[in-house]
């Protein structure tokens, strides 16, 4: 062991009449604790709300959607053979998009419409998990309810559960579906109105999506808005998440104008860049409580040089170089560090491992999409924050250090 690191850890610990300086010591290593245990949860519990919202958010929207500009798609099973053969692409399925009232008795409600084949949607979307009560599969046939003491076959919607209690519906209600575009006659334009029976309510955790949105099947979706043999948009599921754009900007460069691709970080932009912003911000105000434990360190440093003053003479006359001496405070600044920055990591992932297993935090959920705080451990940014400290610490040495080895000698010896 070279002296510098020695007499580095030697000065960690205190004699009697350094009582105080070596209580400085410790309150700098709690401040550094304390901030980088804090920074490493909440980095945690924020990267694990963004993820969530985007989990769900793509658990009923598709990563990317194909659409062509001012027109139907009347080609989509050719369309889908191209698409699905794309590299990145894991599913792709056709969707009819429209807006339609629906009405149960005196309550009305207006609503998108996604139509879709029950038998492929959910290799695109995950709404089959999120179906509560009744079945996607009810969708693909006529489903026979009594209605004025007679039996009918009525074609099936699934809706989400907030809109059925506003609609005060449930498993195997009759409704209404009024088109905003009727039908012209003689004597004007008459709404189009269709009965259809609910076979099944899905909860997103979602409320503005779980009162909007209305499923029905992509034949009858093609019957009510007498579109044919057609669909407004192909929705595609990519390998990951991340490279959606990527996939989207190939798949529009291969099949050119008129067609038009849409991934899903240019729906909601606005979401996921003040997701991360706020994330950034957070990130670096909390780095500020680092910094309190940095300047604790400075205030330690500064004094430790103070006292030992005659100790620097003495290494300095028997040998020791500035540079020796400066490695010397800059040993123990960085053992500070060092050692606040590890327990903070190791506080602060046992705070989330606690916060997951246990999920104890519970929110309402009227006002967020889930009941309890959501974490995500991801190891890289446990080491920014630890690296971050560590920095921190290390440049809050410097100055203390620098100062220690411009003492001169002689006239500390000569008047002490």
């Amino acid at each position: 062991m070279n002296y510098e690191l020695f007499i580095g850890l030697r000065y960690l610990r205190a004699r009697r009449s350094e009582t105080f300086i070596s209580l400085i010591t410790v309150i700098s290593v709690l401040g550094v604790m304390i901030g980088v245990m804090t920074l490493n949860v909440v980095m945690a519990v924020m990267t694990g709300f963004e993820e969530t919202l985007r989990d769900r958010l793509l658990g009923i929207n598709a990563h990317v959607a194909l659409v062509k500009s001012g027109d139907q798609l009347r080609d989509y099973e050719q369309l889908l053979e191209r698409v699905q053969k794309e590299t990145g692409v894991a599913a792709a399925a056709p969707t009819i998009y429209g807006q339609v009232m629906l009405t149960s008795g005196p309550r009305v409600s207006g609503v998108f419409v996604r139509g879709v084949d029950p038998d492929r949607v959910n290799s695109v979307v995950d709404i089959g998990k999120y179906i509560k009560k009744g079945s996607l599969q009810a969708l693909k046939k006529p489903q026979p309810i009594q209605v004025e003491e007679r039996t009918v076959l009525l074609p099936g919607v699934i809706l989400g559960i907030r809109l059925a209690s506003q609609l005060g519906v449930f498993l195997g209600s009759p409704l209404q579906v009024v088109s905003p575009l009727g039908s012209p006659t003689a004597i004007g334009v008459i709404p189009k109105v269709r009965r259809f029976v609910v076979v099944g309510i899905f909860d997103s955790g979602m409320s503005e999506i779980d009162s909007t949105l209305v499923y029905m099947s992509l034949g009858d979706a093609q019957k009510f808005f007498e579109i044919g043999d057609a669909v407004t948009n192909i929705e595609i599921r990519v390998q990951d998440v991340y490279q959606a754009k990527t996939v989207a900007d190939s798949i529009q460069r291969k099949l050119g104008f008129p067609y038009l691709t849409e991934d899903w970080s240019r729906l909601w932009p606005n979401l996921f860049s003040a997701l991360k912003l706020e994330k950034t911000v957070y990130f670096l105000v909390l780095l500020l409580m680092v910094l309190i434990g940095a300047f604790n360190i400075i205030s330690t440093l500064i004094m430790v040089v103070m006292e030992k003053r005659k100790d620097i003479a003495i290494l300095q006359s028997m040998g020791a170089t500035r540079a020796g001496i400066r490695k010397i405070f800059l040993i123990k600044g960085c053992v500070i560090g060092v050692v606040g920055t590890a327990l903070g990591v190791l506080f602060g992932l046992a705070i989330c491992l606690l916060i997951q297993e246990y999920q104890f935090i519970e929110l309402p959920k009227d006002v967020f999409l889930i009941s309890t705080v959501p974490v995500r451990i991801y190891w890289s940014n446990f080491l920014l924050v630890g690296f971050a400290s560590l920095g921190v610490c290390l440049l809050a040495s410097i100055y203390p250090a620098r100062q220690a080895a411009k003492l001169d000698p002689v006239e500390i010896i000569r008047y002490e």
